[in-house]
């Protein structure tokens, strides 16, 4: 038996970059942020906080959940698996990736702290009330 898992929770570091296939698959990639918190040693000296940087690459429905609804600085909670693997640059020298699959994603920045832009369009300002001119209604 094996197992291969990743589960992390941290902050989005930019915006999602989604792309299309061909055949209409959604990918997404993004940056997410994890962090340690620094301490003190017994001896007095400080050790600093440290933060590592994971890709993570979602893949159809996921991709589409992220492009709609994940904006950089937004506290995510990912599981997923880990791939790596490499490519030659335009050097010639052996370049690895190593990339988090995600099949799992949970939202935890609550709605309340998106900014406005980020919310659905208000209805029409010039639309009636509810009620107004209700007398003239035919039934």
């Amino acid at each position: 038996m094996s197992l291969n898992k990743v589960m992390l929770i941290g902050n989005a570091g930019q915006d999602p970059e989604v792309r299309y296939l061909d055949n209409g698959v959604a990918t997404a990639t993004l940056r997410l942020a994890t962090s340690t918190p620094g301490y003190t040693l017994p001896s007095g000296a400080q050790v600093p906080e440290r933060t590592e940087w994971h890709r993570i690459l979602f893949w159809r429905r996921l991709a589409e959940i992220v492009e709609r609804y994940v904006r950089k600085g937004d506290k995510l909670y990912v599981e997923g698996e880990l791939r790596t693997r490499n490519y030659v640059d335009k050097k010639g020298t052996t370049r690895y990736v190593t990339e988090i699959w995600a099949t799992n994603l949970e939202l935890l920045t609550p709605k309340s702290q998106h900014t406005a832009a980020d919310a659905p369009a208000a209805a029409p300002t010039n639309a009636p009330a509810a009620g107004a001119g209700d007398d003239k209604l035919p039934f």
